[in-house]
């Protein structure tokens, strides 16, 4: 077969993973997120004065979901290698969804911290899962142009998900609820009906899909496997539980990987969290009032420009390779805008600034998931994205009880988002720092960070 054939059969077959695959995963993931920040526009909107909660409480509940997540997250990826991405996506959902839809009716802080432990614990794994069934479509030139189009569904959760979060908390009354409360039940019930058709709709590997071609299939599982010779836990023993964790918990990239995310993650959190109510108190700050549908577009504004943004950043790393200024410089701009955002003089000033780390942010998260593929594969592969998201678990609860705990001691924002900063310039010194030991010792360390320069 010739090269101009096995060019058509490669555009072929990315473009049918692209429309097949992807756009569904990314709806999962929309829900996921919009799922577990759902509390953000609850509190602001009668949760928070009906609950009588403090800043740290709200912070408590917000990051005591990752607690539960954390503790499951490795096993349920290694669950997910074991009995495949259609069986365990569909699982974690339907799981997911039920206790999210118990939210309606949670009556105080003690049942809402409860609820939201829960709520990771069913979640566990969804992400990393994601991430990991992807990865294993497509050879890894085509990753970052998968990932990239896999992640605008977190950017676009808000845009859409805040005003569609606000049309909720207006309906008040319905069903005699509160209006925060119809907000749990309206976002709770899409995960229960997408975990149901994700067990008929995913397909877990090329060989297997019927809607491509032979030639496609063999294209696919060949440049896979030939991709995946001589990665860490390609090897049958390595591909065990034991061994493929071992693997992952022992190189030294992955640590340093977790990190890097561990940074971009708690200024994600940080500003999905606390973004509501930063804009709840500009009418206390500026003298400025807005109403519920008001507070939701505004809290979307940032999002809009990121999710471009993402877009067509993974798509000049996928054009050109992606670099250690792909990740690192993102880090930097998002340091230094989150603090500055709090000196502003006006609304429109603040949200502006916010914008700009909003899309540092996005921009940098899908081209950092096409780095652990590049020397993981397998087992190894499942419990090292894991370990990483773990990180970013962790940060997740840091960010909420942190931040606010810090508010609530400093009586402002200023010392909490300081803090975000400095972990997002931590996250560019370590990919610099990273992409530098790759180049200057991989051949002391196994298989270098090919992409990464």
């Amino acid at each position: 077969m010739g090269a101009t054939a096995h060019s058509a059969i490669e555009r072929s077959a990315i473009k049918k993973v692209s429309v097949r695959l992807v756009p569904f995963v990314a709806l999962m993931f929309f829900v996921n997120y919009l799922d577990r920040t759902a509390v953000s526009f609850a509190e602001p909107n009668g949760m928070g004065q009906d609950l009588a909660l403090t800043a740290a409480q709200f912070g408590f509940a917000s990051g005591v979901f990752f607690i539960g997540y954390i503790i499951l997250e490795v096993p349920s990826n290694m669950a997910l290698h074991k009995f495949g991405a259609r069986r365990w996506l569909a699982r974690i959902m339907v799981s997911w969804g039920v206790v999210a839809l118990l939210f309606t009716w949670v009556q105080n802080s003690e049942q809402l911290y409860t609820l939201r432990f829960l709520l990771g614990v069913a979640e566990a794994g969804f992400f990393p899962g994601a991430i990991l069934f992807l990865s294993q479509w497509v050879p890894s030139r085509h990753r970052t142009k998968v990932l990239g189009l896999f992640y605008l569904a977190q950017p676009l959760t808000t845009v859409i998900g805040a005003p569609l979060a606000g049309w909720f908390i207006n309906q008040h009354g319905l069903f005699g609820l509160e209006g925060w409360r119809v907000m749990f039940l309206g976002v709770s019930i899409p995960a229960i009906l997408l975990g149901v058709v994700a067990w008929f709709y995913l397909i877990d590997k090329p060989a297997d899909a019927k809607w491509l071609t032979r030639d496609e299939k063999e294209w696919l599982t060949a440049e896979l496997a030939a991709e995946n010779a001589g990665k860490t836990g390609a090897d049958e023993k390595s591909n065990h539980g034991k061994e493929a964790l071992k693997a992952a918990f022992t190189n030294s990239r992955v640590w340093i990987l977790a990190l890097i995310y561990f940074g971009f993650i708690y200024g994600l959190y940080a500003l999905a969290f606390f973004l509501p109510t930063i804009i709840n108190g500009f009418q206390e700050q500026f003298g400025t009032t807005f109403s519920v549908m008001d507070k939701a577009l505004i809290t979307a504004i940032p999002y809009l420009p990121a999710a471009i943004v993402l877009y067509f950043w993974s798509r000049h790393a996928t054009r050109h390779g992606v670099h250690t200024w792909h990740i690192a410089g993102p880090a930097v701009v998002g340091g230094i805008s989150i603090p500055l955002a709090l000196y502003m003089g006006s609304p429109a000033a603040t949200v502006a600034v916010i914008t700009v780390t909003a899309c540092a942010i996005f921009a940098a998260l899908p081209v950092f998931w096409s780095v652990p593929s590049q020397f993981l594969t397998g087992a190894a592969a499942a419990a090292g994205i894991a370990l990483i998201n773990t990180a970013g678990n962790v940060a997740g609860f840091a960010a909420g009880y942190v931040t606010g705990w810090l508010k609530d001691f400093s009586g402002a924002y200023y010392l909490p988002l300081f803090l975000v900063g400095a972990f997002m310039l931590m996250s560019a010194a370590l990919m610099l720092w990273l992409a530098k030991r790759s180049k200057d010792h991989g051949a002391h360390h196994g298989r270098p960070l090919a992409e990464v320069r």
